[in-house]
């Protein structure tokens, strides 16, 4: 803590907090309030150097370290998380915005990867093949790449970086985290957690900071692979800047998450679904529904329920239990997604449900915009085209299901997609259609268990690899196949012909 009670926010190198030369530094905000509570220091290329070499020097110790030592360590930082869940979700709604609840619910499916990484040891496990040819044996196993790097983003400060670290570190990799600066706090509690565990210092570290420590770790030669999720231009950024260094690269992008209302679906539980998709976390969810597909005639019964659902959420701070939707991260964010309803007007959109008239019961000074509905939306408006990443929900009218693929297909993005229909064979046929990487049948925010991957098409990823499941794993290690021959007495000898299986 600073002097004045504020927070101070280190970078965590080493097993420690960084205790040289500060540099540049950012505010850091309660959303709800607009105060600022305390400041983040930002790394340059030095404290990426540092970050780096303690992860560098960590790697062999850490490499031959037992896969069953490993997993006693994520089993024993699995239970500190489950410990410290409150205070983990506490410094996220301060800094984030986000509800208390929501807040939980991030922690929560964070610690799913958690345990899926306490399986290593079977994760890990090769294969083997006896007799391939006359007395070889073939083998394959995957071993640690190194020092590896994630780059997350404000909008899920626990859950995002868990979806990286544990699968990195359990696999035998160390780790360098450049979280986000709007929310830091997060990460540097997950370091502390991570020590208490018994993890050795320097398998993982906290860089924070912005564009200067992200091209740091981007151009390291000993950074070996980097994890991103953020918005598509910085996406591409990433992507293109890494694997020109000779890095491997998974780069998670933005999105525009259709959901499909199909006539003979229930309206009552569509309405409640979109309502919960397009406004939880106020809409700043790289999952959440922005666009609901109407198909005709439902369009105005629907948009009627979602204007009964939203008039009752109550926006307000996130630490008071009534709270269901808080504030944006920032004062520009607010203003940015604000202005999406005039210019979405402008185009010929119809507002249903203007947000800034929405009642909240935090502060003045806080960074609110309530949820907000843009009816009769079309593609190649800019509130259709942007990812607005705020509580503002598109609805575009769909004259039949064929038509509703369509605009889905069109779309640049391809990360989430919903159908709401109580006809089996229309959502096996859009399963099978629709050019999108996660699908939910009547489930609006179709994020995978941990044992599955996370990810999208199109713009929404750049790079081969989806997040955590088996994908996960394999991106953090690299495959090696062996091939052996013991010999026995009976061996012919020397033989200069090309070999051949027999």
């Amino acid at each position: 803590m600073a002097s004045n009670g504020q927070k101070h926010c280190t970078h965590w190198i080493g097993g420690k907090p960084w205790t040289g030369t500060p540099g540049a530094a950012g505010d850091i905000y309660n959303p709800a309030t607009g105060a600022i509570t305390g400041t983040v220091e930002f790394g340059s290329a030095t404290e990426v150097e540092a970050a780096v070499q303690a992860a560098a020097a960590a790697f062999g110790p850490w490499k031959e370290t037992s896969l069953v030592k490993r997993a006693s360590i994520m089993f024993a930082f699995r239970e500190l998380v489950r410990a410290h869940a409150a205070e983990l979700a506490d410094l996220i709604s301060s800094e984030h915005g986000k509800v208390a609840s929501d807040a939980a619910g991030e922690v929560a499916r964070g610690l799913e990867v958690v345990e899926f990484a306490c399986g290593m040891p079977h994760l890990l496990k090769g294969a083997f093949s006896e007799n391939v040819s006359a007395s070889v044996d073939a083998y394959s196993i995957r071993q640690p790449l190194g020092v590896v790097a994630g780059i997350t983003p404000f909008n899920f400060p626990a859950m995002v970086p868990m979806w990286m670290f544990p699968i990195a570190i359990a696999a035998g990799n160390t780790f360098v985290l450049k979280p986000s600066e709007k929310d830091p706090s997060t990460s540097v509690k997950l370091a502390e957690l991570l020590a208490e565990a018994g993890l050795p210092d320097g398998v993982f570290n906290v860089v924070h900071g912005g564009k200067e420590a992200v091209d740091a770790l981007l151009t390291h030669p000993e950074v070996r692979a980097v994890s991103f999720v953020g918005s598509t231009p910085v996406a591409r950024y990433i992507y293109e800047t890494g694997t020109a260094a000779g890095k491997r690269i998974q780069a998670l992008g933005g999105a525009k998450n259709h959901m499909v209302v199909l006539p003979d679906a229930d309206l009552d539980l569509a309405a409640d679904a979109a309502v919960s998709a397009g406004f939880g976390s106020a809409g700043e969810r790289c999952m959440a529904i922005s666009v609901l597909v109407a198909v005709d005639p439902i369009g105005d019964e629907l948009v009627g329920k979602i204007g009964e659902r939203v008039a009752k959420l109550r926006v307000g701070p996130g630490d008071e239990p009534e709270s269901e939707m808080g504030p944006l991260v920032t004062r520009a964010h607010r203003d940015k997604v604000a202005s999406y309803l005039e210019s979405g007007v402008a185009d010929g959109a119809v507002l249903a449900v203007d947000g800034r008239e929405h009642p909240n019961a935090g502060s003045a000074d806080g960074f609110w915009l309530g949820p907000s509905v843009l009816d009769h939306v079309r593609p190649g408006m800019g509130c259709y085209s942007d990812e607005i990443f705020g509580p503002v929900l598109s609805v575009v009218r769909a004259s039949s299901y064929e038509q509703a693929v369509e605009v889905i297909n069109a779309n640049p993005y391809g990360n989430g997609t919903a159908i709401f229909t109580n006809d089996g064979g229309a959502a096996r046929r859009f399963t099978h259609e629709v050019e999108v990487g996660m699908v939910g049948i009547n489930v609006p925010i179709p994020v995978p268990m941990a044992f599955y991957s996370f990810g999208g098409w199109k713009s929404s990823l750049f790079g081969d690899t989806h997040v955590h499941g088996t994908e996960g794993v394999h991106f953090y290690t690299k495959g090696k196949a062996v091939t052996t021959r013991w010999l026995d007495p009976s061996h012919g000898g020397v033989n200069l012909g090309f070999p051949v299986n027999s």
